[in-house]
């Protein structure tokens, strides 16, 4: 599974006074979106191009990327500037657009600063198997409160002046500090045997991971653990070591044996601030919760909803998948029509051709293996880096979205999968266990 980390941006601030608002007595505005490898996605005009963005708690002002020869998108007012994110690489050139009308629904931003990414590596899309244009963060929570419903996926932005702050019931309310337009939260982390180790964590819906922690003279890395690519931020790759806790506690709930990453220090060479920041908490804890934003009065709520208690995910497998352009596939058919079609998806789309010998010629969405972890079974048995997936346990993969692929390679420890794949015109089979490296041995 492949872990996004955009938050930790670092962009000059202007102080303009742009708002996201809705019409007057308004009392919210309900969006649905597409929860994605953790990662909530949802729909925004930008100057009247309809987008798709990350919802990031991480990040400041909205920032484009991925715009191709097809995307139509008019900026204003701009200017050069430098950004500095997480990864190991150097600062990216990017531009600065003011006075850019922002429409989600009833809600506005008609004087609204965005950043534009020009890099080409700089796309998400093919991994989360869906268009994605951008993320944006502070300006939306700064200006709502914003309820999470992760269970039904769906987003209620409130008018917070017309709010009613939910104070009983089966919410916990806590304190949320709002440092530089980013927001932290108080918890504690269960390492082995010692004891509950205090930690500020960095809100961080911008990152699908569970928890990230920074070693310190307390935060030691436990000793089962293994090397692992963690994501990609805006300034390059993010690596670090993959491993397990005993424990996360958020205010009183608490989740056990819960996965855990520790980034190489060195992601971090291009950030100005990290604060007293232990870590940050991501998607793969928040969506074990419906969560309500009030970060006008500095607090959240917290409610258990139905994927608290669901175990947490680990790559078993060792693959890292991603789509890579489109293919033809040929299938027998009975049906003797000549015609073409084109099936709607959310993803990157099928296009059929049927001919009167009775073979259906379709052009589906490649996958292709786009990482693959040192040691792992997949690795052991075989499989390389740019291997064309064509099936798994012998279900043809153009059937599927890229995350219920990703959920067939890694379905359960002691599993055995059969992935056949196409390497250089030629179709091989293997055959692997999965194995999960933090599972007590009987």
């Amino acid at each position: 599974m492949l872990i996004f980390s955009i938050a930790c941006l670092s962009v000059p601030f202007f102080g303009t006074a742009q708002r996201f608002v809705l019409p007057d007595g308004q009392k919210h505005q309900k969006v649905r979106f597409q929860l994605i490898n953790n990662l909530i996605i949802i729909p925004m005009e930008v100057n009247g191009s309809p987008l798709s963005f990350i919802l990031d708690s991480g990040v400041g002002k909205p920032i484009l990327f991925n715009l191709t020869d097809q995307d139509s998108i008019q900026i204003n007012n701009v200017s050069e500037i430098t950004i500095n994110g997480l990864g190991d690489g150097e600062p990216i050139k990017a531009l600065s657009s003011k006075n850019n009308f922002f429409k989600m629904g009833d809600i506005e931003s008609r004087d609204q600063q965005l950043f534009v990414v020009l890099d080409n590596d700089m796309n998400f899309s093919p991994s989360l198997g869906i268009p994605v244009h951008g993320i944006i963060g502070y300006d939306l929570f700064r200006d709502f409160v914003v309820d999470i419903n992760y269970a039904n996926k769906s987003i209620k932005f409130h008018d917070p002046k017309l709010y009613r702050h939910k104070e009983k019931g089966r919410y916990e309310t806590l304190p949320l500090s709002i440092i530089r337009r980013k927001a932290y939260v108080n918890g504690e982390v269960f390492m082995g045997d010692k004891e509950k180790i205090p930690v500020k964590l960095l809100v961080d819906s911008g990152s699908s991971d569970a928890i990230w922690l920074f070693e310190n003279e307390e935060i030691g890395i436990p000793s089962k653990n293994y090397d692992d690519f963690l994501g990609k931020g805006l300034s390059g790759n993010i690596f670090g070591k993959r491993t397990m806790v005993h424990g996360i506690k958020i205010g009183s709930f608490v989740l056990k044996d819960a996965k855990a990453a520790f980034p190489d220090r060195s992601s971090f060479g291009n950030m100005k601030y990290l604060g007293d920041r232990n870590g940050s908490m991501g998607g793969e804890i928040l969506k074990r919760f419906n969560i309500v934003f009030d970060y006008p009065n500095r607090r959240m709520s917290l409610r258990k909803n139905s994927n608290f208690s669901t175990p947490f995910h680990y790559n078993m497998s060792g693959i890292e998948l991603q789509h890579d352009g489109l293919r033809y596939i040929s299938e027998s058919i009975a049906d003797k029509r000549g015609v073409v079609l084109s099936e709607e998806r959310d993803s990157f789309g099928t296009v059929q051709l049927l001919f009167e010998n009775r073979t259906r010629l379709s052009l589906v969405p490649e996958i292709i293996v786009s990482g693959i972890r040192a040691g792992s079974p997949a690795e052991s048995a075989g499989l390389k880096e740019g291997d064309v997936i064509l099936a798994v346990n012998g279900k043809s993969v153009h059937r599927y979205k890229l995350q219920e692929i990703m959920q067939m390679l890694n379905e359960r420890d002691g599993k055995r999968i059969r992935v056949r794949i196409e390497r250089y015109n030629s179709d091989l089979l293997f055959t692997f266990v999965l194995r999960n490296m933090f599972k007590e041995k009987p």
